[in-house]
């Protein structure tokens, strides 16, 4: 805790990072307020899970694309009009009656223009701190990171089933607006420039490491979007058992982060820490009781922000600085993809067998990415006694013979 407490006093750290986990805040929000929008509305969570996956295609398509942009036009041209297009797409799915064909092209829009803020802070990182410091500074955004994805989920239940959908779905937009206001604002924002990259789209992911840091993240946040639907289904709309589980299930991810997420980096790091998930959701099925479900989510939750900071680390590791924000953008793309696959998959299992599907798909997800950390092992780097920085640029320079 003292190392993460240097970490918050070196200017600037404390205020950006704050900043652009507001920015994310509704990425672990969105999928399941429209999830819950959608199934009231027409009464169907496969309807609903058709809208995601019509999200998610915008969110494929988009991450690396406007992450690239950003090289180009810089930082806070591109965050600001996809923020804009967002925040309007988000308030027409919560406002305008539409069949699901409509609510299906408008998340294709909002998938679209989402804002690359975890492309921009991740290339803006190294700038900030020094080498030694990168990796922790990776860690400490792991654990703080599992407020998007897990506990975010918790507050877009509470207002869902206790206020309405509606009324949760415009928080998204006014979080989205806020939060990205406040980053677009930082001056580290302005001062960093990521330079234009020099290869084609889509070369970076020939790289083993970032391929493997955006399918394990994939999984690994579908496994975690799929237990979300299957806790909801499983205590409906009404209850606030269901806000608990997941609020429970968030305790443990920050607790394993910041306990272990700083230890040394090697090629088995992710193997263990996925099967902490595994073991976690697959204890999971066993029973739906309110309790049992807290105390084995939170065994879960332990490993999921530890292999969010391997996931980070390897990918700075493995490309140049012109590369990150691509990187980190197709990374991004795998997890978003994977937090509307798993709430899909989740609602078409719940429709046809009930919550424990859900849980099962959940434990699918967490299995599978043990087996891909495990089967492709030599491709993550060994960081034990290295830094994190990105490899620089270079280029031929002109010299007078």
């Amino acid at each position: 805790m003292s190392r993460y407490g240097e970490l918050l006093k070196t200017p600037g750290v404390g205020r950006i990072m704050a900043a652009q986990l507001t920015a994310r805040f509704p990425n672990g929000m969105t999928s399941l307020a429209v999830l819950l929008h959608i199934e009231q509305v027409t009464g169907s969570y496969g309807a609903a899970g058709l809208v995601l996956a019509a999200t998610s295609v915008g969110q494929a398509v988009a991450g690396p694309v406007t992450s690239r942009w950003m090289g180009v036009w810089g930082m806070r041209r591109v965050l600001t009009v996809t923020t804009v297009i967002c925040a309007a797409a988000i308030a027409a799915i919560a406002l305008l009656p539409m069949v699901v064909a409509g609510y299906m092209v408008v998340g294709l829009i909002a998938g679209l223009s989402t804002p690359p803020v975890q492309s921009a802070v991740r290339t803006i990182y190294p700038k900030m701190v020094t080498s030694k410091q990168l990796t922790p500074l990776f860690s400490l955004d792991a654990s703080l990171q599992e407020l998007i994805w897990v506990l975010a989920p918790v507050v877009i239940t509470v207002v869902a089933t206790q206020v309405g959908t509606v009324q949760a779905l415009l928080l998204v937009v006014a979080i989205l607006i806020g939060g990205c206001a406040w980053f677009i604002l930082s001056p580290e924002v302005g001062r960093v420039r990521i330079p234009r990259s020099r290869r084609r789209l889509g070369r970076v992911l020939m790289k083993p490491p970032v391929m493997l840091a955006t399918v394990v993240g994939f999984l690994l946040i579908g496994a975690c979007a799929a237990v979300e639907a299957g806790v909801v289904a499983t205590f409906g709309h009404d209850g606030i058992e269901a806000g608990i589980v997941l609020a429970l299930f968030a305790v443990g991810s920050l607790a394993g982060g910041l306990s272990f997420g700083h230890l040394p980096i090697g090629p088995w790091a992710m193997a263990r820490r996925f099967a902490i998930v595994t073991i976690g959701m697959t204890l999971a099925m066993f029973s739906l009781d309110v309790w049992w479900m807290s105390g084995t989510l939170i065994i879960a939750g332990a490993g999921i922000a530890p292999a969010f900071a391997v996931l980070f680390a390897m990918t700075s590791v493995s490309v140049k600085f012109s590369e990150t924000a691509e990187a980190y953008g197709w990374i991004g793309t795998g997890q978003l993809i994977g937090a509307a696959a798993g709430s899909a998959v989740a609602g078409f299992l719940i429709d046809g067998v009930g919550p424990e599907g859900a849980i099962a798909a959940a434990a699918g997800f967490a299995a599978l990415g043990t087996i891909v950390a495990i089967v492709f092992v030599r491709g993550f780097p060994d960081l034990r006694g290295r830094d994190s920085t990105p490899i620089p640029d270079t280029e031929p320079v002109q010299t007078i013979t």
